[in-house]
């Protein structure tokens, strides 16, 4: 796979995740949930979700919009190791606070990895 090809895979990567984190408040019954937090946790959690959605569609928008600078610049190259370092992250993250056994939860590790790898590919092809 080519660099280009990688990164434009990772725009696709983030902005699913975009759209994912924008259904949150009815995949998670956040209307429900939320009510029963204190007022400014209730606004820190939406609001770090939607700055994180923000975040999502930038780097997508940037991966189709700059794929060949991604892959050919030092600028470049810190953005796709930093995304890589955030999905892997993520990644453990998961397996710290999510202490669950669920196949959704399973899905998600795996597309956290997928994460990381798509980022990090462009790093490495030749």
């Amino acid at each position: 796979m080519s660099a280009e090809t990688a990164i434009l895979l990772a725009g696709i990567h983030s902005a699913g995740f975009a759209v994912f984190h924008l259904l949150f408040w009815r995949l998670f019954g956040w209307r429900q949930d939320l009510a029963r937090l204190r007022p400014a946790n209730r606004a820190i959690m939406q609001i770090l979700n939607l700055r994180l959605t923000y975040v999502f569609v930038l780097v997508a928008v940037l991966c189709f919009g700059f794929a060949q600078a991604l892959a050919d610049t030092p600028l470049g190259h810190a953005l796709l190791v930093g995304m890589s370092l955030f999905w892997l992250g993520r990644l453990v993250e998961q397996f710290v606070f999510l202490r669950y056994d669920h196949p959704a939860l399973h899905a998600l590790s795996a597309l956290f990895a997928i994460g990381a790898l798509l980022f990090a590919w462009p790093l490495f092809a030749v």
